[in-house]
């Protein structure tokens, strides 16, 4: 038991030290300070938009430096206890102190983890991309039960979740979605999740209960605000209208009020049906166009474009990041990461944070 506390001291003030040392390479001390000045301007609360950001990096600052001094006082204290305890050789004082430092890691790694929120975009909310890979309603059904893992997980964020746009499967499943998710560094958690999805399954769908493999591509890019520009030109841009698509009933529009919008140079493409007004959707499109255009720039000066466009222009073998086996085991693994977990349903219900974490540790190692 000795060591093993040994060992919790000895991680927690090591992951400490790094938070120590982004706290200090950032200087969020004195940014803490400017902040709180620009609140006290007169003109600080005229901008809406403005002051609701610099609000979310305070607390988010502050966050992490509080949480960083707790921690070293309770590493102070567990330190001088663990010295006591051992000395007198106490198991009931040593077993608490064990429990307590195993929460005390917890709280440390999760502070950790905020630091990597420190991006531009992470701050952002996000859209999310879904599109079922080849294998019609196997895949269309896969697309569906990714979607409501993410919705999901949302949902036990508090996070507000909106549907874009939807293209339903023939026999169930969707073809394509696109969600929109709104809540704190939003697109910071989910930014590692772009990529290909792999299930393995007892096909519900068909009769001889076999194996099915299926594949599903999920793209993940930031809701930029008004303060990032991005220069779109009339003349790249094709845009179509077609009528809404849906299940059925008295809700689908009957009016060509669905708008595609085409960015030629890129030829990356944006598309939006949830409003019943055509010019609604042109303008959610646009924030859409904005928003790829963007995350579009970062990858290519991350060097990162060329790969991520062959990773989805083929959703299929090769390409996973993901790997979700519910026959003939259970299982969920990253690929990047190894991470796993050996509750698939757990998982699908939105229960990913782990494989989040993981995939943040593994971006800033």
């Amino acid at each position: 038991m000795e060591n093993e506390i040994q060992t919790f001291l000895s991680d927690i003030k090591k992951i400490n030290l790094r938070i120590k040392e982004y706290l200090d390479k950032n200087q969020v001390i004195s940014k803490l300070k400017s902040i709180e000045e620009k609140m006290l301007q007169a003109n600080f609360w005229q901008d809406k938009e403005k002051s609701k950001k610099t609000l979310k990096e305070k607390k988010l600052l502050e966050e992490i430096s509080s949480s960083h001094l707790n921690i070293e006082s309770e590493l102070k204290d567990a330190g001088e206890l663990f010295e006591l305890a051992n000395s007198e050789n106490n198991h009931e004082i040593l077993s608490d102190l064990k429990i307590n430092l195993k929460n005390l890691k917890k709280t440390v790694k999760q502070n950790e983890i905020k630091c990597f929120l420190s991006n531009e975009a992470d701050s952002l909310d996000t859209y999310i991309e879904i599109h079922a890979g080849a294998g019609g309603t196997e895949s269309q059904d896969w697309a569906q039960m990714l979607r409501r893992m993410y919705v999901k997980w949302a949902e036990r964020k508090k996070f507000k979740v909106g549907l874009i746009s939807e293209h339903t499967g023939d026999e169930a499943g969707i073809k394509s979605s696109t969600i929109k998710i709104e809540g704190d560094y939003v697109f910071g958690w989910l930014k590692k999740e772009s990529g290909i999805h792999r299930l393995v399954r007892i096909s519900p769908f068909d009769s001889g209960a076999r194996r099915h493999t299926s594949f599903a591509s999920i793209w993940i890019y930031p809701l930029v605000n008004e303060d990032i520009k991005i220069d779109i030109q009339e003349k790249d841009l094709r845009i179509d209208t077609y009528r809404s698509s849906g299940a059925g009933g008295q809700h689908v529009n009957t009016t060509d009020s669905a708008v595609r919008i085409t960015h030629l140079p890129t030829k990356i493409v944006v598309q939006c049906q949830n409003e019943r007004s055509q010019h609604k959707n042109k303008e959610t499109c646009m924030n859409m166009l904005k928003a790829r255009l963007y995350d579009y720039e970062i990858k290519k000066k991350e060097e990162e474009s060329q790969n991520t466009e062959s990773i989805k222009s083929e959703i299929g073998w090769g390409h996973q990041i993901r790997s979700y086996v519910l026959q003939p085991y259970q299982l969920v693994k990253d690929n990047r990461t190894n991470f796993e977990s050996t509750s698939p349903e757990k998982v699908l219900d939105g229960e990913i944070d782990e494989f989040l974490e993981q995939s943040l540790y593994n971006l800033n190692d």
